[in-house]
């Protein structure tokens, strides 16, 4: 018998009270963390979709739910969620609640299966989309449901518009009394690392929506507990939410030590090195400069027709900066139809400063980025340029980088200042951690 099939007779025999290694269940006002049986024997980890597959599904049953997924809700064994749950009669899933890249992302051919009509053809269920179309579920959703299942791959690093669609979602949730449940999925890029700036309330965006520093150690769960617990949906409302944990992960694990399958969290991230690497290189999109959109190493460089490489290098080496080489490059970004916005200098021929990843231990994905930035904005102070808008403050969460950029200042002034921000999230995000 496979012994995955055994747990969910041990899930119903066990009074259970710990999640995975020496974790013990906190309690907390507003949110309930299910219990599950401590699984270390195992030593694998499982994602809170593995722990629901061996309670069969009994959370969801007799249920009509509505579901915040898209590509990377997968199991052990690369089973997508909407396919597991393909055969429970006794769950109907009406709704499918989008991300800004759809259910199945832009990478997946699956996503050229949804109808005109937005139906999806599996489950018949309506895709609602929450980035383009509506910015909450609407009320003729809500009122159709029992409960709400979320379960998507978060990235580490807080510049995705995920946070800011699931907070909208709990908003909703919140005016309706309609339940949610999170299943928990590890944090890609480390749980034990927080690093760089928490964003002022006056550069809160989409792209920034709660405060939590960039790079900020958490799984999704602990987020949306923290989220609920404080209050941070629109007018401190709170929401009856549940998180089915992860089994067996610990904070230090990178993915690749999860021994779960990989699927893409994002468009342009191919691998969690690149993911690691976007963590700083989003930043970016701040300025007028390529960063590997049309080409086949997405945030793994950094380009522009006028850039004087050479010289970029040298000044590059004298920071020694850790866990990283560059490497000077030639290279031409060309759009694709199948992605709808084209590269910037997209045709045009470019010379770049490519990212090699030698030592993800002691790598800094924003110190490297910052440092990069400013050294470009000094060396060619008429060519680069800031998006409109300063976009970049959005992105980073204050207007320090921008504003030690312009006093020609060095990058390394940065991390003392966001130092405190570190150090005080730290201490604040002690008491929500599940693992």
């Amino acid at each position: 018998m496979n012994i995955l099939r055994t747990l969910s007779i041990i899930i119903f025999l066990l009074p259970a009270l710990v999640n995975g290694k020496d974790s013990i269940i906190k309690r907390f006002n507003h949110t309930k963390i299910i219990s599950i049986p401590d699984l270390s024997f195992l030593d694998e980890v499982y994602t809170g979709l593995d722990i629901l597959e061996q309670m069969d599904f009994k959370l969801l049953k007799n249920k009509t739910i509505a579901i915040l997924t898209n590509q990377t809700a997968i199991n052990k064994n690369g089973m997508h969620l909407l396919d597991i749950i393909r055969d429970q009669k006794d769950i109907k899933i009406s709704f499918l609640l989008a991300f800004e890249h759809g259910v199945w992302g832009i990478d997946d051919n699956r996503s050229k299966m949804i109808s005109r009509d937005k139906i999806e053809p599996v489950h018949g269920a309506m895709v609602i989309d929450l980035f383009n179309t509506y910015l909450y579920p609407p009320r003729w959703v809500m009122d159709k449901i029992d409960l709400i299942l979320v379960d998507f791959q978060e990235t580490g690093s807080r510049y995705s518009t995920f946070l800011a669609t699931m907070t909208k979602v709990f908003e909703s949730a919140s005016n309706h009394n309609v339940p949610v449940l999170i299943l928990d999925r590890p944090n890609p890029i480390r749980g034990d690392v927080v690093d760089g700036p928490v964003p002022r309330t006056e550069f809160q965006s989409f792209e920034s929506y709660h405060l939590l520093p960039i790079r900020h150690g958490l799984t999704i769960g602990e987020i949306a507990l923290i989220i609920n617990e404080m209050g941070w949906v629109n007018n401190s409302k709170r929401i009856d939410l549940s998180i089915l944990p992860l089994s067996n992960w610990d904070r230090d694990m990178w993915f690749e030590n999860t021994s779960l399958i990989w699927r893409n969290p994002l468009p342009y991230i191919r691998d969690p090195i690149s993911l690691l690497v976007y963590g700083g290189m989003y930043l970016f999109k701040g300025t007028n400069m390529n960063i590997g959109f049309g080409t086949k190493t997405p945030y793994m460089l950094v380009g522009a027709p006028w850039l004087e490489t050479s010289f970029l290098m040298k000044k590059l080496a004298d920071f020694n900066l850790p866990g990283v080489i560059f490497k000077d490059v030639k290279y031409r970004p060309n759009g694709s139809v199948y992605h709808s916005i084209a590269p910037k200098y997209d045709g045009k021929s470019c010379s770049g400063i490519k990212i090699k990843v030698i030592d993800k231990n002691i790598y800094d994905p924003i110190r490297t980025a910052i440092t990069m930035m400013i050294l470009i904005q000094k060396l060619h102070p008429h060519q680069f340029k800031w998006a409109d808008n300063d976009y970049i403050d959005k992105l980073y969460g204050t207007n320090d980088l921008r504003i030690i950029s312009a006093q020609g200042k060095s990058s390394e002034n940065l991390p003392a200042i966001w130092a405190r921000d570190v150090y005080e999230f730290s201490e604040f995000r002690s008491k929500f951690l599940m693992y």
